[in-house]
């Protein structure tokens, strides 16, 4: 069994992670850390923990060396203490944007201050199963995945790996998102009234996990366009571009299907009759799969790919676990096998 610590366990995503390692066959989670809640019993943050641990949340100043250690907390705080962290555990995965961007300079830009430790960003390899297996396999500091980053690398992947898309197209994502995306703490914005039954685009352009999708793919000319929806969890991402030349219908089908294959969480949605004949999130609650999908109008060329995900799983800590059964040399889908739910 490998001890495992959880940093900054209240939030929703390291909920995810509580109720993953729980029933994880190789892992024993060691401890749960949270200062608002010191000393709370985990079920009472998480109920749907209940009867399943009597852990309860400890100091953060007072961990344990463990074997592996997730960090969970909010952007910006791991960087300040990832010496200390590394200190006490062979395998770190965390899920924050601060290690994700390798160029010290791309995070300025970005999140608009410095990195509080640039000489560890080329320590870490980006968390993106699909895209680095290899390297994971090998790694000992991993980075967490932006949610709608991972939506948008996985729905461009197929057309990017196939060298499809037409040398100077523009690369338009429109991203919907739930309101677990603004995390446990909420802001205005995600206060119930204001938030339920809209349709709110909140960022046009210039949001921060473009970054993502242009360091992973070497994409230049992307723009995600993110838009809040009446969802809790998920998130949908649909891609537009323009394929080259002479690209056809089986040729997408080409890209698609062995990636797919390759890829043990990544599933092609494309039917022809029923309800779900397109990746839709919702069925997908809970799950660590990500649904892909596409069509392409072959007379102009237009190209739109589909990717839908639970955000706190393929888009957190479903991917971290993911990872750090890659890093311990296990089955990846060990503990992730969860189908989702239908209907919900």
């Amino acid at each position: 069994m490998i001890r495992a610590s959880i940093v900054g366990a209240s939030g929703y995503a390291g909920g995810e992670l509580l109720r993953i390692l729980l029933d994880h066959p190789q892992v024993q989670v060691a401890q749960a850390t949270s200062r608002a809640h010191l000393g709370e019993y985990v079920y009472q943050v998480h109920p749907n923990l209940r009867k399943r641990t009597q852990l309860k949340f400890s100091d953060p100043a007072a961990l344990e060396p463990v074997e592996a250690l997730f960090l969970a907390l909010p952007h910006g705080q791991a960087q300040h203490n990832i010496e200390a962290y590394a200190a006490l555990a062979g395998k770190i995965v965390d899920l924050s944007a601060d290690f994700r961007l390798r160029d010290p300079e791309a995070y300025r830009q970005w999140y608009g201050q410095p990195h509080a430790a640039p000489n560890w960003l080329s320590k870490f390899v980006y968390g993106l199963p699909e895209l680095h297996r290899r390297e994971l396999a090998a790694a000992d500091y991993v980075s967490g995945v932006g949610c709608n980053a991972t939506a948008a690398n996985l729905a461009l992947l197929p057309l990017v790996q196939a060298d499809l898309i037409a040398v100077g197209s523009p690369v338009i994502v429109e991203i919907k998102v739930g309101s677990a995306e603004s995390g446990a703490d909420g802001n205005p914005g995600s206060h119930h009234p204001e938030r339920a039954n809209v349709i709110r685009t909140f960022s046009a352009f210039g949001h921060r996990h473009t970054a993502e999708v242009i360091q992973e793919l070497g994409l230049r000319d992307v723009t995600l366009t993110m838009t809040s929806v009446d969802l809790v969890r998920g998130v949908l991402a649909t891609a537009h571009a323009i394929v080259k030349p002479g690209v056809a219908l089986k040729d997408l089908w080409q890209a698609y299907r062995p990636l797919a294959a390759e890829n043990p969480f990544l599933r092609v949605v494309r039917e022809q009759r029923g309800i779900y004949r397109v990746p839709e999130p919702k069925i997908l609650a809970g799950s660590n799969y990500a649904d892909l999908g596409f069509d392409l109008d072959e007379s102009s060329g237009h190209v739109v790919s589909m990717c839908a995900i639970d955000n706190l799983m393929k888009g957190a800590a479903g991917t971290a676990v993911q990872c750090l059964n890659l890093m311990l040399g296990l089955d990846e889908m060990t503990g992730l096998g969860f189908a989702g739910l239908h209907p919900i």
